[in-house]
C-alpha cells in the first residue's frame, strides 16, 4: 500500500508567515539579526540570536515606549516614531555589547523610504553596524517629521538627544 504522492509544506510556509530560504540565508551569516515588524499603530524592533532550541531575543523596543518613557505626544505609527524606536533599540543593543547585525524584515516588502528603513536608519545612527542600501532610506526631512508638522521636528530632536544621552 502506498501513501500520498505529495508532501505537506511546513505550517508557517503554508500560512505565508515564513520564507525559509531567506531565513536560512540570514542564519548562515551567524550574525545577530535585527528583526523589524510594523503594524498599523506600532513598530517593534528586536535583536535576535539563533539557538538550536529556538531564537533568543536579546533586546526589544516598541514604539509605544516613546509615549510611556519619553513623553512623545504624536502618533506612534509615523516615520519619525519608527526612527526614534530604532535609535532606542540600537542604544540598548550597544549598551549590551552588540556591535553589528543583519536586517530581517520578514515578509514585509522592501519599499523605498518606508518605516522599516527609517527604523534601521535609527539603529545605524545609534552606532550599530548593519549592511544597508542608502537609496532605500527615507529622506532626512521625512525622518525628522517635516512632512507632518513643524512642531514635531523639535520633539524628534529632543527625544533623540534624551535617548542617546541616556537620560
Amino acid at each position: 500500500m502506498q501513501g500520498p504522492r505529495f508532501s505537506v509544506k511546513p505550517r508557517r510556509r503554508r500560512e505565508g508567515k515564513t520564507d525559509y530560504r531567506r531565513r536560512l540565508k540570514l542564519l548562515r551569516s551567524k550574525k545577530i539579526r535585527v528583526v523589524i515588524r510594523k503594524s498599523i499603530k506600532n513598530t517593534q524592533i528586536q535583536f535576535v540570536d539563533y539557538k538550536e532550541s529556538g531564537d533568543n531575543i536579546l533586546i526589544s523596543a516598541k514604539s509605544d515606549e516613546l509615549i510611556k518613557k519619553f513623553n512623545w505626544k504624536y502618533s506612534t505609527s509615523t516615520t519619525p516614531a519608527a526612527y526614534l524606536t530604532g535609535i532606542l533599540a540600537g542604544k540598548r543593543a550597544k549598551d549590551k555589547g552588540i556591535s553589528e547585525c543583519v536586517l530581517d524584515i520578514g515578509r514585509h516588502p522592501p519599499v523605498t523610504g518606508s518605516k522599516i528603513f527609517a527604523s534601521i536608519k535609527g539603529v545605524i545612527d545609534a552606532g550599530i553596524k548593519c549592511p544597508y542600501n542608502e537609496e532605500m532610506m527615507p529622506a532626512d526631512d521625512r525622518i525628522m517629521g517635516k512632512h507632518l508638522d513643524n512642531s514635531i521636528m523639535a520633539a524628534v530632536d529632543d527625544i533623540k538627544n534624551k535617548i542617546i544621552g541616556g537620560k
